[in-house]
């Protein structure tokens, strides 16, 4: 069923959301000029034309965005993701053309502003409902895709787990290959060597390969095989614990070369978009909050003997040192470098245990932020003692010094603050290093400022 009518539903399914983006037009000139009264300079025919040419232009902005592939496996944030993303990139277009042409200094950007909602609106309507539908009807046995497994160790069955726990993906396993019966819940359908009669029996939508290291010479043989029948397969590396869930190919004069931790920060452009963002967000927060900055230091020099403020050696991105700053909560000690702060801290004055529950202790790393030791958004900086114990203790700990640490971050916001656990922390920044974008680091600024996940740095004596 999928097979003989995929096709047919995919052309159904970029024709509708054509039909979607040309009607956000003359729907958005009867808004904007009906309901809300406004008077028409242009006929609507005019605007028609600009929905059609606006219509062809997202088709193809989707397509290359990827949205027309398969999403079976994909959540539906990372979909609307990348719909709004096309939409607005296309909308900005626009825009920018009406700029720059004097000729349609009369066209209605109220309008296209009702248009860009409505498009991008009903759109994610229509994504939500129609997933919807579909995870009820593969919840259901409807709409299956028919795998067979090659291999039954520990990686097949950890395969077949996902997809018997999340019925509505809609893959159901016909049984696996192996040499040894692994005793897992599913049907052995035979060894290696009768794969070939086993996709001619079974015809499966797609193969998928989790082969254990002692099994891995086997693979030549069985990508053949699926080449010949005309199979799509799929292969889960041995190593798949060590890799990201989004590898990157790249190739050397024609051979293959998989990273397997992309990093988005790695392309130049994203590295300058958070880089700009750095620099805009810190000089504002530096001029917008110098009084309260100002009045943080008069109670720091009045509450202790002391400098106002403290600062410590930090280990930043690709392992660099830098001198971090911050206002000085703690009474003057000999374990202010490399020590660990408490919540109940005898060291701290009264004002400094104010300064750290507001957070506003942190403050001056706004000029570290400028400087370029530090991001608004990412993993938190740790002092050398500690990044020396914690590699050796915690796997994959110094992936996050891949980018530069963060005022705030997303082990921040979900509470992975202070005395927490570190394999937790490390866990919440590789995935945020791995899945970076401004609309995640807004999120995760909006989050520190408006639902009180503020910082709490207890590395150091401060």
């Amino acid at each position: 069923m999928i097979r003989e009518n995929q096709k047919i539903l995919n052309k159904l399914y970029v024709l509708s959301d054509a039909v979607m983006l040309f009607l956000a037009f003359p729907l958005a000139y009867w808004f904007r000029f009906t309901v809300l009264r406004g008077v028409a300079l242009i006929p609507l025919g005019n605007y028609m034309l600009m929905g059609a040419i606006y219509t062809v232009a997202q088709l193809f902005t989707y397509a290359a965005f990827g949205l027309y592939q398969s999403y079976r496996r994909a959540r539906l944030g990372r979909e609307l993701k990348r719909l709004w993303a096309a939409t607005a990139l296309v909308m900005a277009i626009l825009l920018g053309w009406m700029f720059l042409d004097k000729r349609m200094v009369n066209y209605s950007r109220g309008l296209l502003a009702v248009a860009f909602v409505l498009s991008g609106g009903s759109l994610t309507l229509k994504r939500w409902v129609l997933r919807a539908a579909l995870h009820k009807a593969r919840s259901e046995g409807y709409n299956q895709k028919h795998v067979l497994l090659v291999g039954g160790g520990p990686l097949a069955q950890k395969y077949l787990r996902e997809i018997q726990a999340e019925r509505a993906l809609g893959y159901n396993a016909l049984g696996y290959v192996s040499e040894e019966d692994e005793n897992n819940g599913l049907s052995r359908l035979g060894g290696f060597g009768d794969l070939a009669r086993l996709l001619d029996e079974t015809a499966p939508d797609e193969v998928v390969a989790a082969l254990e290291p002692a099994d891995v010479w086997r693979m030549p043989k069985i990508i053949t095989l699926c080449n010949q029948a005309g199979v799509r397969l799929y292969i889960i590396p041995f190593y798949e614990e060590y890799m990201s869930p989004n590898p990157q190919i790249d190739s050397l004069d024609g051979i293959p070369l998989m990273n397997i931790r992309y990093i988005p920060l790695d392309s130049w452009v994203n590295a300058f978009v958070k880089r700009a963002e750095d620099i805009v967000g810190s000089a504002l927060s530096l001029l917008l909050l110098s009084p309260l900055m100002l009045a943080c230091a008069i109670g720091v020099k009045l509450s202790s003997p002391g400098p106002v403020i403290f600062k410590q050696e930090r280990v930043g991105k690709d392992n660099k040192r830098f001198t971090m700053y911050k206002f000085r909560s703690m009474r003057m000690n000999d374990r202010e470098q490399d020590g660990w702060s408490g919540q109940a801290d005898d060291r701290r004055t009264r004002f400094g245990a104010f300064l750290r529950k507001c957070s506003l202790d942190e403050l001056p790393q706004l000029w570290n932020v400028l400087k370029g030791d530090m991001s608004l958004v990412g993993p938190r900086p740790e002092v050398p003692h500690f990044v020396e114990k914690f590699r050796q203790e915690v796997p994959m700990y110094m992936v996050k010094h891949q980018v530069r640490p963060g005022m705030t971050g997303w082990a921040q916001v979900h509470d992975l603050r202070g005395d927490t656990s570190i394999e937790k922390r490390v866990e919440h920044d590789i995935y945020y290093i791995e899945n970076w974008s401004v609309w995640l680091d807004m999120q995760i600024l909006l989050m520190t400022v408006f639902a009180g996940k503020f910082i709490n740095d207890e590395t150091g004596g401060t």
